[in-house]
């Protein structure tokens, strides 16, 4: 049996491997850490659906992992994951002190999570995270979310689900980042545009290279960089050595956290092309590190300094040829809101 320490159960598609594995969902991970070092006495079960591939019980931070290996399979498959999640969560939420269950996306994790809430009478939220808000969610019509149990992880994601399924979610609750992350004292900012996020389409690297290209007639030694990996990897690399531009962008990989960090700190402008964003936690992480921030995409309607909003490609090639022409370019630290913060805001959802 448990102990008579509360116990909160979070549902989610997927969660580090190990303590190492800082690159898979980071703003989940940091959440989940800090929630437990702001509550060292809160019991937190993470039941993780899909990765990693491995079925395990391991200790992550002083937080119980549970992984099923689903591999995100088809539906047979997932049918049965769905049940042997459900056994083990009933083991669970018999044998601890459960005071209610937080469901990553409007997904999977929320229908099982609304199920077991129901059975047990206990609180359940689901935190909508970016891709759940858009009009083809299938999972929408089973689970049928009501305002109040939802949480949506920024304006841009509230007002995206309202136009969808129109539901104005009760609670918005926006990533924090950890202050204590970034390193101390001044840094050359060697690094004139820097991107960092997963090499598929969706992120549309291919806008950045383009920038890029644009900008190197007026700064032939500019120097830019993307972190991530993903299957565009190749093709990216492909797109730059054709435009000559092998000497300007260097395709980092995938690198650890901290080392992302300490790049945004060294760097001027940092470059978000991507179409669609929940959130970007990186946006936030660079403007903490007194980047420059520009992208298409304005998660909440709260102006911070040093972000800026374009609508075309051209709007982006010229804003970052303003930034980077100007001399005393500022790099001040911008908080959009700590990671604590955040952490109190879902704590005061579950009366923690």
């Amino acid at each position: 049996m448990g102990s008579n320490n509360k116990t909160l159960i979070i549902l989610t598609p997927g969660f580090p491997a190990n303590e190492a594995d800082s690159t898979c969902m980071p703003f989940p991970q940091l959440f989940v850490k800090k929630l437990k070092w702001l509550n060292p006495s809160l019991n937190i079960i993470v039941f993780a659906f899909q990765y990693p591939f491995f079925k395990a019980e391991y200790n992550w931070h002083g937080v119980k992992i549970i992984a099923f290996n689903g591999q995100s399979k088809g539906k047979i498959k997932r049918l049965l994951l769905w049940r042997i999640v459900w056994n083990r969560l009933m083991v669970t939420m018999k044998e601890e002190n459960t005071t209610g269950i937080l469901n990553f996306w409007l997904g999977e994790c929320s229908l099982i999570g609304k199920w077991a809430a129901q059975k047990h009478k206990l609180k359940s939220f689901t935190w909508l995270l970016g891709q759940d808000a858009r009009a083809d969610n299938r999972y929408f019509s089973f689970i049928k979310p009501s305002a109040e149990n939802l949480i949506a992880l920024s304006d841009f994601i509230a007002e995206e689900f309202y136009r969808n399924y129109k539901i104005t979610a009760a609670n918005i609750i926006q990533p924090g980042i950890d202050t204590n992350e970034y390193s101390t004292g001044k840094t050359g900012r060697d690094i004139d545009i820097l991107g960092s996020g997963s090499l598929i389409a969706l992120k549309r690297y291919k806008i950045f290279i383009d920038v890029v290209a644009k900008l190197v007639k007026l700064r032939p030694t500019i120097k830019t960089m993307i972190c991530g990996d993903g299957i565009q990897k190749e093709y990216l690399q492909t797109k730059i050595n054709e435009a000559g531009l092998s000497e300007n962008i260097e395709l980092c990989g995938e690198l650890n956290h901290d080392a992302v960090l300490r790049l945004m700190q060294r760097s001027k402008v940092f470059l978000h092309p991507s179409s669609y964003e929940g959130f970007a936690t990186v946006i936030n992480e660079a403007l903490y590190a007194g980047a420059q921030v520009v992208a298409f995409c304005k998660p909440m309607n709260t102006f911070y300094k040093n972000q800026h909003t374009v609508k075309t490609q051209q709007e982006m090639t010229m804003k970052v040829s303003e930034l980077l022409a100007d001399d005393n370019l500022d790099h001040d630290s911008v908080l959009t809101q700590s990671i604590e913060i955040t952490c109190q805001k879902i704590s005061a959802l579950y009366g923690i």
